[in-house]
């Protein structure tokens, strides 16, 4: 009895202190901690069903972002993590962690520099900004976060198990871009609707924008990949993958092909064989033919034909003033970008502060490229460690394929993974890719499981999410 006090006592110490919190964040958040108490007593009992429904709902979540949804999930996700860890620790019991959330964790608290020198005048703008900045900082603990308790699901379940649970997460945008595709936007929620303009109609599912539901796509495409390369009965990963393609075609961004082009050269090319490379081609072929078969994707592919990287009659400057009059959004980024690093020249060393870019220049827009968002936000210090942080993520991966040690699914695992975030990094140089915060929450999940021992028992190709399978033994 007294045991059960402790513990009830340390979930109210620490719902208090989650409540005074949320108070001074937003007043809303209040009214889930009438939730908190028989959520958590949940959390505990069903802690693997729990983590596999959090990681499914967060792809339909971005919709109600304006009402604060989606920065109560982040900040949710991190203090139940971090009330699981200290119930663990304080009971003796096995808290899983390995290298690389140390060095996630160790990079995340240098950018809370970032955080507090905006308030200290030691950045290029003052504290008007802090919030914004300990937004970001927050959001992205809430990778870290998910990361920790990804690990903990070691020893629970299969890998092959959660990434199978994963495809949950499909369930949702999926269905909200169908109903966009097919039903008129007036008769849609207006959180959900799209702009009916054929012209620039662009479905995004449930994740706000097209060009995060493309990565989002991409993401799946490549796990997808991966189920083929294991699975005994192919024909539903190839239907799936038929109706992700058709999805991402819809989008109508230009940026997916060549994120795709990456993804399955990056796949195909070390293990290069006659139906890998003719599968890769026509997937690819499909793909361009289905966007330029529109009138937008033909106007999209043109319009590429009027920007340096293609025209050399027009240079820099030349894009920088056609980007005022026409509607080129590859003139637009490189005027939006000449711009930023105009005014990254002024703080080179620090930057301007974290999730400042948009407040900077005569457009007050994203960046489009997170390489120049890392540099005028962070300046020259953090745009090499945010290149370290990629960097070190395929280095990690790769010692993973290389390791002797490692299963085959694995290695394949790892492999696609790899060619992931190869594709994204190539994505960053127009996008925003680092903004899509659902994404990356994925990513370090499925990061978490690729350094597992796989072997502990045969991989089952065709097993079901099953979540009450048989634990370890």
């Amino acid at each position: 009895m007294a045991y059960s006090r402790y513990w009830v006592g340390l979930i109210g110490i620490l719902m208090g202190i989650l409540a005074g919190f949320l108070i001074g964040v937003n007043p809303l958040y209040v009214g889930l901690i009438l939730f908190i108490p028989a959520f958590i007593i949940f959390f505990f009992k069903n802690f693997e069903l729990t983590v596999i429904g959090l990681l499914i709902l967060r792809s339909a979540l971005d919709p109600f972002s304006d009402q604060g949804l989606t920065g109560a999930f982040a900040i949710g996700i991190s203090a139940l993590t971090l009330i699981y860890v200290i119930v663990r620790l304080l009971s003796k019991q096995t808290v899983h962690i390995d290298s690389f959330w140390c060095f996630f964790a160790g990079w995340l608290v240098v950018q809370g520099i970032w955080v507090v020198l905006l308030p200290l005048g030691g950045l290029g703008l003052g504290s008007t900004y802090l919030s914004d900045a300990a937004r970001e900082w927050v959001r992205v603990l809430s990778w870290l976060m998910s990361y920790l308790l990804t690990l903990q699901l070691k020893e629970r379940l299969h890998p092959e198990q959660i990434v199978n649970s994963l495809f949950l997460a499909l369930v949702i945008p999926l269905s909200t871009a169908f109903l966009q595709l097919v039903v008129p936007g007036h008769f849609l929620p207006s959180f959900l609707a799209v702009n009916p303009n054929q012209h620039d109609f662009r479905i995004n599912g449930t994740l706000g924008l097209a060009n995060t539901f493309v990565t989002f796509l991409i993401f799946f495409i490549g796990l997808v990949y991966w189920k083929l390369s294991i699975a005994q009965k192919r024909l539903p990963w190839f239907l799936l993958l038929g109706i992700l393609v058709f999805y991402l075609v819809t989008t109508k961004v230009l940026v997916g092909i060549g994120m795709l082009v990456v993804l399955i050269a990056t796949l195909v090319i070390p293990r290069l064989n006659f139906s890998k490379t003719f599968g890769g081609i026509l997937l690819l072929a499909i793909m361009v033919g289905l966007f330029a078969s529109t009138d937008y994707g033909r106007e999209r592919l043109t319009s590429i034909t009027q920007t340096p990287l293609l025209n050399p009659d027009i240079d820099v400057s030349r894009a920088v003033l056609l980007a005022a009059s026409d509607d080129n959004s590859f003139n637009w980024r490189i005027a939006q970008w000449t711009s930023l690093v105009g005014h990254w020249q002024h703080f080179p060393l620090l930057g301007y502060g974290l999730q400042t870019t948009n407040s900077l220049g005569p457009m007050f827009a994203w960046a489009h490229n997170d390489y120049v968002r890392a540099l005028v936000e962070e300046g020259i210090v953090g745009l090499v460690l945010f290149l370290l942080f990629l960097g070190v993520q395929l280095v990690r991966l790769l010692q993973i394929i290389r390791s002797p040690l490692s299963d085959p699914s694995q290695k394949q695992f790892c492999s696609v993974l790899f060619a992931f975030l190869l594709a994204a990094m190539v994505g960053m140089l127009t996008e925003n890719v680092w903004s899509h915060t659902a994404l990356f929450l994925y990513w370090f999940s499925m990061l978490a499981i690729a350094s597992w021992n796989w072997s502990k028992f045969p991989l089952r190709s065709d097993s079901s999410t099953a979540l009450g399978s048989p634990h370890f033994q």
